[in-house]
């Protein structure tokens, strides 16, 4: 039951959500990737995606300086087709489809560099 539990909680927070069916539709994101889909502060997304990993859905690797994140290889396949069959046609879901497809076609060194200077003129103002 408290792995089930687990799952239930990692799951009731939209952007997690978000970032579950992003994952089951690219194999693997970069934090600067989720990040930039979510259009939050890292800190924000590091501790949503401590929550997913915790609750093992998600596994992160590391690569140099980026941190990779995927599905875990015993991720539920009922709850892949659940997510899937109620959610694949959400407006975020679609949004986050089509803004991935802009994200994806950017190096992470220039993700991060972009995300850093937002960061920053926000901090100007």
């Amino acid at each position: 039951m408290e792995k089930t539990l687990n799952i239930a909680k990692a799951l009731a927070d939209g952007n997690r959500m978000r970032v579950i069916v992003a994952l089951m539709e690219n194999n693997e994101l970069c934090v600067c990737q989720i990040t930039e889909m979510l259009r939050l502060a890292v800190a924000t997304v590091s501790r949503h995606m401590s929550v997913l990993q915790n609750a093992r859905l998600v596994q992160s690797r590391k690569e140099g300086r980026w941190v990779f994140y995927r599905l875990e290889d015993s991720f539920p396949g009922s709850l892949r087709q659940c997510l899937m069959e109620s959610l694949c046609g959400s407006p975020e879901i679609t949004a986050d489809r089509q803004n991935l497809v802009t994200i994806l076609s950017c190096e992470p060194d220039d993700l991060c560099r972009h995300q850093k200077e937002r960061k920053e003129s926000r901090a100007n103002v």
